[in-house]
């Protein structure tokens, strides 16, 4: 499988304007919550289905990236960062737009792919953003004029 990347952008309609690689690992305890409850209520082990990786962070870095790796069959790596941009409104003003990015490596298997679109549009919901899926296309999570 090629890379491959999805986007999360925190636009004017999102609830904050700015996120911190903290703030997604806490939305991915929330996550593992949830979906621990919702196996508790259906008396299976569905925790560590629906959050198959361990969250891992280098030393290098600085509090921009993470990545999810997993041991169990059929998962393997998903990157995640966190960065800012240039970005328009509609009247050309310019401003800083933060973004979470969501990267598949070669390496990552379609049950990654499967779990990374799941998590884009978790967090993208949480946070009210604009959702660039893997496959280009747009999906809205704040309220629109």
């Amino acid at each position: 499988m090629m890379a491959e990347t999805a986007y999360i952008k925190l636009v004017p309609g999102s609830d904050k304007e700015t996120v911190t690689l903290e703030e997604v690992k806490e939305l991915f305890a929330y996550y593992k919550e949830i979906t621990s409850k919702t196996g508790s209520q259906l008396a299976w082990n569905y925790e560590n289905r629906a959050f198959p990786y361990e969250i891992k962070e280098t030393d290098d870095s600085g509090g921009r990236w993470m990545y999810l790796q997993s041991a169990s069959d059929g998962y393997h790596l998903i990157l995640i960062g966190i960065d800012q941009e240039k970005a328009f409104d509609e009247s050309q003003n310019e401003r800083i737009q933060t973004y979470i990015q969501i990267t598949l490596p070669e390496t990552s298997t379609f049950g990654d792919k499967g779990k990374a679109n799941e998590f884009c549009k978790f967090l993208a919901k949480k946070l009210k953003g604009e959702l660039h899926l893997f496959n280009q296309r747009v999906m809205y999570y704040y309220p629109r004029k």
